[in-house]
This record gives structure tokens, C-alpha cells and sequence, in this order.
């Protein structure tokens, strides 16, 4: 092998380290702490309370606990009121003209096992009208074993325009990603990312991607995913109804290839290492 071939190939895994650590914009790792880590924005965790947020502290729906997939995690033992957030147009990077991001997170719970009966969405991306917009993770609620499913709603009048229920619409004309036998246990972490590509992007096709441990699920295509949110208004939302462990939360600023996810799931030391 020539020796600049040998210094490509050396190279190549520290450029793609490098390329995941310049658009890393948050990180929330819960050894010590429900705040982040790291941010652009806000590292503050807070719940709502009246028309206020006030910081969020472990309590009995939420809890810090050890044995996470890196370090400690957090734990939500029950169905609980509480629902962690974290706010601030710099945390996702939210805008009107064209918005793209990653979320990653590790999930640890044997979905039939643990969820009590009705929806839960371990993560959500809201803002100030779910008419406005509403992205988020979701295990069913009818269904056994539960499906898993990835939603990017935009403007209601696009994605419901006849005004029926979630439920009632047939699978293949919502916009999501469905997984019908996902493989959450509680004796094992499971890697979760989705990805939004042009978001509000009049010029460009938005989509969005689910990833299950590095490997790619489906992807919503041909819709048009316009929101209307306020962007000092959209807010990372953990816990709705959900029980079970979470780790290494983190949000990057641009849609990561497919490789780059499959990198990200096999990295050593979670997004710690890109710190």
C-alpha cells in the first residue's frame, strides 16, 4: 500500500470524529446530573409549572441512576407527571427557513413489560401548538408486541386535513416511520436516532430518518413538513408516559449520514467522546 493511501485511511476515522464533533450542539450524559453537559443553548432541565419552568429535580417519577449504557442514566419507574425539558432556540436550532438535526438517545425497557396501557413518547419535540407541529418517538398503545414509531407531524391541515383521530388514520398515509417488532429489552440498551432534513425548506425535500442501533428503519419522504412553531418556544421533551431507563441524550445540528450513524452507535464512551 503507497503511503499517502496509508495516511487516508488513518486519517479518515479522526475526520469523521471531527465532523460529528463540530455539530454536536448538546449533550446530557445523567451521571450526576439531569442538566446537560454540554449546550449551545441552555443546560438547564426544567418541567413546567403554571405558565413558569423551574428547574427539574430527581423526584419519584424521575430519578438518576446508576448502571446507565455510559455511566449513570435516568430512570423513570412509573407513569408518572413529570416530563423533563430543555428549552432554547440553540438547543435544536429550530428556524422557519430551513431546519435540520439529529437526536440521539439509548432506551433500556421491555416495552410490553413495562408501559402501562395508552400511548408513550420517551422523546417529543414541541412548541408552542401541536397544530403547529409535533415530532416525536412513540410506542403504540393497542397493539402487542407495541409498534415503534417515529412521527413528524407539521401543520395540522396538512397531515389531517379531514380532522380524524391519530389512530384512525391508516398506517401508510401518517407521516412516520413504523417498527413492528423493535428489540427494547430491559437487559440490554437500544440505540435510537431520527434525523430532520429541510424542515420548512420551501426550495429543498424534507424528510426525516429512524435509526435502531446503528442500522437505518425508514425514512418520511414526499411530505411537506412546514411548521408554524415559535421558535423561542420549542422545547426537548422527555418521559411522556414512559418507564424505563434513558441515556446519552444529544442533538446535533444537521441531519448525520447513515454512516455517521452507524459510527455514533459504535462509538466507545458514547457522545462523551466527542466532548
Amino acid at each position: 500500500m503507497k503511503p499517502l493511501v496509508i495516511f487516508l485511511c488513518l486519517a479518515s476515522p479522526l475526520l469523521a470524529q471531527d465532523s460529528l464533533k463540530s455539530s454536536l450542539v448538546f449533550h446530557a450524559s445523567f451521571d450526576s446530573s439531569l442538566n446537560a453537559d454540554f449546550s449551545k443553548g441552555s443546560k438547564d432541565c426544567v418541567i413546567k409549572k403554571g405558565k413558569d419552568f423551574v428547574p427539574c429535580v430527581p423526584n419519584d417519577d424521575v430519578k438518576l441512576a446508576a448502571g446507565g449504557k455510559f455511566g449513570g442514566c435516568v430512570h423513570f419507574p412509573k407513569k408518572g407527571v413529570t416530563r423533563p425539558q430543555f428549552n432554547g432556540m440553540n438547543v435544536l436550532g429550530y428556524n422557519d427557513k430551513s431546519w435540520s438535526a439529529t437526536v440521539s438517545v439509548w432506551l433500556r425497557l421491555t416495552p410490553d413489560e413495562d408501559l402501562e396501557p395508552g400511548y408513550c413518547d420517551p422523546v417529543q419535540i414541541t412548541g408552542d401548538d401541536v397544530k403547529k407541529g409535533y415530532i416525536f418517538l412513540e410506542f403504540s398503545k393497542d397493539e402487542t408486541p407495541r409498534f415503534f414509531r417515529y412521527a413528524v407531524r407539521p401543520l395540522f391541515h396538512i397531515w389531517n386535513p379531514t380532522n380524524v383521530q391519530w389512530a384512525d388514520i391508516p398506517f401508510e398515509k401518517r407521516p412516520m416511520v413504523q417498527v413492528a417488532k423493535p428489540p427494547f429489552t430491559r437487559d440490554t440498551w437500544t440505540h435510537v436516532v431520527f434525523t430532520l432534513s429541510n424542515v420548512n425548506n420551501k426550495a429543498g425535500k424534507s424528510s426525516g430518518s429512524l435509526f435502531l442501533n446503528g442500522k437505518l428503519q425508514g425514512r418520511i419522504e414526499n411530505w411537506d413538513l412546514s411548521f408554524g412553531w415559535d421558535p423561542a418556544s420549542v422545547a426537548l421533551v422527555l418521559g411522556a408516559s414512559y418507564v424505563g431507563h434513558q441515556d446519552d441524550l444529544a442533538v446535533f445540528d444537521r441531519a448525520l449520514t447513515d454512516a455517521e450513524v452507524e459510527r455514533l452507535f459504535k462509538m466507545e464512551g458514547g457522545v462523551t467522546s466527542l466532548r
